[in-house]
């Protein structure tokens, strides 16, 4: 049996940028995850929601040993069965309008590959970005030049030039700041960690018309909502708007670590070998990722989520007690609104055998594996009961 306290200790000894939570975690198996002494933890968190399908899911599970048997690497210039495989189930699982795809290893490298496609696909004049207020788009020097939130800018400053930020849900903000010098509007159809707001119809339909009529790309930042976490495949599809490009991850890779864009045919009118990566496409993460999307698509978790996510929002609504302010989200992308500091309460859930997140600091953010089930909500909602007391 691990020691817990001596494995924190081992990491922290030579971490250079995480804290350590005071719980390893050492096994998962569902919607469950096991610290070093087998206590079960209901895992409303899923890492950033990065296991949609689930911890050890046998059909990512087999798909990894049967790939890993075989080979593990190959250049993303040659063709393989398995990234053949993925990305026609990934078209197949995307709007017809968008027709190319590349693949990377995580979210922000393909929010780079974004900012690259659209400012080399358009005039050379057009080299704005516009993102909203409250947005995150990861933390390599593209993405944190469209991520607002100054900690994640600030420390590390000069940022990319000609990024600029308008507010969210707001029409008027959108029009004074898109212009025939834009090249991208990237925008969340809900925002995350900004604290799990869902856009707007007028909003993103605004979005749409503005890149039209300035000839920019409108990119949808799907790498949280997206494979099916909001009760849609994808979060735009709440919506009648069609993006020029969506990009993906966390869920994607059923745990292993891959990423993809997905776009018009004209975004990519770059040279080619002008963007690219040693991993993209790595044959094991693709075999992750092609178990996943099809047992996303083929058990309708989407839909499993809008259930279990309808239960959970009815369930902390009816909760009698004035620590809540608000309770909002889409699908199993729920955030809990709070009085106060949210750590607080993640402490009390843990303690009742829940883990959850933040996003922001008075937001409780749950991000569940997508095969939650209803006795699962119940216990979340039983436990939420307990620490508002």
């Amino acid at each position: 049996m691990t020691d817990g306290d001596d494995l924190i200790e081992r990491e922290k000894r030579y971490e250079a940028v995480f804290s350590k939570k005071p719980m390893p975690i050492v096994d998962g198996d569902g919607v469950y995850v096991y610290d070093e002494d087998g206590n079960e933890y209901l895992d409303m968190g899923a890492s950033y929601g990065v296991m949609g399908v689930g911890h050890a899911n046998p059909r990512v599970v087999e798909a990894i040993e049967e790939q890993a048997r075989s080979f593990t690497y190959a250049q993303a210039s040659y063709a393989t069965p398995e990234r053949a495989a993925l990305m026609e189930a990934l078209m197949d699982a995307t709007p017809d309008a968008l027709d190319r795809l590349f693949l990377s290893n995580a979210g922000t490298e393909v929010n780079e590959a974004a900012i690259k496609f659209a400012r080399g696909s358009t005039d050379g004049d057009s080299t704005g970005v516009v993102a909203a207020k409250r947005g995150f788009h990861g933390r390599t020097f593209g993405s944190i030049s469209a991520t607002w939130k100054s900690k994640y800018r600030e420390p590390f400053a000069p940022t990319v030039p000609d990024f600029e930020f308008a507010s969210y849900n707001d029409v008027e903000s959108l029009k004074e700041t898109v212009d025939d010098g834009t090249a991208m509007v990237l925008l969340e159809p809900i925002q995350g960690e900004g604290g799990i707001y869902p856009a707007e119809a007028d909003y993103l339909s605004a979005a749409r018309d503005l890149c039209d009529d300035h000839g920019a790309y409108l990119v949808f930042d799907e790498i949280q909502t997206g494979m099916g976490r909001t009760g849609e495949m994808w979060a735009h599809e709440h919506y009648d708007v069609t993006p020029d490009a969506l990009t993906t991850a966390k869920s994607l890779g059923g745990g292993l670590p891959i990423s993809a864009i997905v776009c018009t045919e004209e975004m990519t009118e770059i040279p080619k070998g002008s963007h690219g990566g040693t991993y993209c496409g790595n044959p094991v993460a693709v075999a992750a990722a092609r178990a996943a999307v099809e047992y996303t698509v083929e058990e309708n978790l989407p839909a499993n989520a809008a259930r279990a996510g309808e239960r959970l929002v009815s369930g902390v609504e009816a909760l009698d007690t004035d620590r809540i302010v608000d309770v909002r989200g889409e699908g199993l992308m729920v955030g809990v609104q709070v009085r106060g500091r949210a750590g607080r309460y993640l402490s009390g859930l843990a303690r009742e055998g829940i883990l959850g997140l933040t996003a922001g600091t008075n937001v409780i953010r749950f991000l569940p594996p997508l095969t939650l089930e209803d006795e699962h909500v119940d216990e979340v909602v039983d436990a939420l009961g307990e620490v508002f007391g």
